[in-house]
């Protein structure tokens, strides 16, 4: 039985990577490119002492951002899209559950996500290394794994959303979560200088509930090649792992109680 559910699963993904490949994904990555090619001559220009420390940050944040867009519009749409078009209609009458199907969504998804992480960051390393630029490459490394940790969270937002609102408020939701995921320390630490109670509780109760992203923003500690310790790199890859399968259970939950 276990088997034949991680078979389905399998085939689920491996349909949902070659639709979502197909789907002019490789632009992206020829945007990628281009970007960096003409950013660094600028740079050079307008930034004369600083023009490396800047490549590498600009780089960083463009796979960061690149991997965020593809997240959210194409994740918000893999459950919606087969509602729309009914096709839901014909895998579910099938022995597929509506579990399966998220997680074979999500694993599909997340595999297009590596290729493109990947192809991105192998393409930032050459025009590093081609242009003399020195870097902390073990240091860059895990910080690309951990946007990857991150990018996993994120499409499990958008797949939670896209079961049960329209692909628009979906999108615009998980823009929301993000934003706020990534500001959530900020809040906290606002809560707490206010000196209001009920504020604080407000806050922190955010805090609480919203992803907390920063802990997988490692792009400027990597520059400088100071990462956090083992330990704490461990906790967050947990952290992120955890409120992931959380995220899948509230989408699976919520899909299972549509009626179609």
């Amino acid at each position: 039985m276990a088997t034949k559910t991680v078979g389905r699963i399998w085939t689920i993904a491996t349909n949902g990577f070659q639709e979502v490949i197909r789907d002019r994904i490789f632009y992206v990555i020829g945007f990628f490119a281009l970007l960096l090619v003409v950013a660094l001559p600028l740079l050079r220009e307008v930034a004369a002492t600083t023009e490396d420390k800047i490549f590498m940050d600009l780089g960083l944040a463009a796979i960061g951002v690149l991997g965020v867009l593809v997240a959210i519009f194409v994740g918000t749409g893999l459950i919606n899209k087969e509602i729309e078009k009914r096709t839901v209609l014909v895998l579910i009458p099938k022995p597929i559950s509506r579990a399966e199907l998220i997680i074979g969504k999500h694993l599909g998804l997340l595999g297009v996500l590596a290729v493109l992480v990947i192809a991105m960051t192998a393409i930032y390393l050459a025009l590093l290394s081609f242009n003399g630029i020195n870097y902390p490459l073990a240091s860059l490394l895990i910080s690309e794994l951990y946007q990857f940790l991150e990018l996993s969270l994120i499409v499990a937002v958008a797949l939670m959303f896209g079961v049960f609102t329209s692909s628009i408020l979906a999108t615009l939701l998980t823009v929301g979560i993000y934003l706020m995921g990534h500001l959530s320390r900020d809040v906290q630490e606002l809560g707490k200088l206010s000196e209001n109670a009920t504020i604080e509780t407000i806050t922190q109760g955010l805090y609480l509930i919203l992803p907390d992203l920063s802990r997988l923003n490692l792009k400027n500690e990597a520059v400088y090649g100071l990462l956090p310790s083992s330990v704490q790199l461990l906790e967050h890859a947990t952290y992120a792992i955890l409120y992931t399968i959380l995220l899948l259970a509230i989408a699976i939950l919520i899909f299972s109680r549509r009626e179609f």
